[in-house]
């Protein structure tokens, strides 16, 4: 505007375009897939792999006869992804990406996951029902702590009325739909139109899990100078988080805690970040490789047919 010559900060920036998914596919012969089943790992030495990255094999002669792996860095090798039977917490994985992201989820060997997918890929029903199945279900942790970025889209609307919880409901709204959403899932067995007395009650449930401390909702405002251990961490929105802020939630986590971080870096409402500087894209490019830590970006939207289009 007023004629200066200017440049971007460059020095926290990562390449959105190129930015590691977690995933590649690539073609084998069929006897390759049939010796990675048969002894459970199979060494891929030609490729450079990170750790938790998955693999798609495609067989050479019969493009149909494919086989999902991860690579584990401990054994240099790739093992096959077994299918899960029935839904976790209500949740059937629907597509190869979810399959995936379910796998990271479920697997208490990795500290820190991060999901990056477009609206309606499923990232926070995901990571909640694989939060709220190891906590209620399995109760490997002691509670399932949820935070979101304060951060308006559009013009804000102001102050909310209320103490602290009241405030908070309206920002957490997103994660209490997901959570009714699972809720109504269980209680139903198919997702079916909820009749009003399974409406009361899905809410009862909530209110139960908050009131009980199973579930706590937080803004991430409070985070510094605490120390969060056993809990399944969950941070929504988090491409509205700079790498500062991302850095310090992360390093907040206690022993026997999961971190879990979802967003979407094409949607970004904070004023300062774009898809190459915010502080997820930032976590995934900087932590890809690390043992204890696994991603995935999500491709296909799931939430109906009109979100797709869109």
């Amino acid at each position: 505007a007023l004629g200066l010559v200017t440049e971007d900060f460059e020095a926290q920036k990562v390449d959105f375009e190129r930015l590691y998914t977690g995933y590649r596919e690539i073609t084998v012969p069929g006897t390759d897939i049939d010796r990675m089943y048969s002894q459970k790992q199979l060494q891929l030495p030609d490729l450079d792999l990170n750790a938790n990255e998955f693999v798609l094999l495609h067989d050479q002669a019969d493009p149909a006869h494919t086989a999902l792996a991860r690579f584990r860095k401990e054994t240099q090798a790739i093992s096959p992804v077994r299918q899960r039977r029935g839904p976790v917490f209500g949740v059937v994985a629907r597509n190869l990406q979810q399959t995936m992201a379910l796998e990271l989820l479920l697997d208490d060997s990795v500290k820190l996951v991060s999901l990056i997918g477009s609206a309606g890929t499923g990232k926070t029903l995901l990571a909640l029902a694989a939060g709220m199945s190891k906590v209620l279900n399995e109760q490997i942790y002691t509670k399932m702590l949820c935070a979101r970025p304060i951060m308006p889209w559009g013009r804000d609307i102001g102050y909310l009325p209320g103490d602290k919880d009241e405030k908070l409901t309206a920002w957490m709204q997103p994660i209490f739909d997901n959570m009714a959403y699972l809720l109504s899932n269980r209680l139903s067995g198919d997702g079916a139109a909820a009749t009003h007395a399974q409406q009361s009650s899905v809410e009862q449930r909530m209110q139960q899990l908050v009131e009980s401390g199973q579930v706590v909702l937080e803004p991430l405002h409070y985070i510094r100078g605490r120390s969060i251990p056993h809990q399944f961490m969950v941070v929504d929105e988090a491409q509205n988080l700079t790498p500062h802020e991302v850095k310090t939630i992360a390093s907040r986590v206690g022993e026997g805690t999961k971190l879990v971080l979802t967003g979407d870096a094409t949607q970004i409402d904070n004023p300062y970040l774009d898809s190459s500087s915010n502080g997820l894209s930032y976590l995934v490019e900087r932590l890809r490789g690390q043992p204890i830590v696994g991603h995935v970006t999500l491709a296909r939207s799931e939430r109906s047919e009109l979100a797709s289009l869109i």
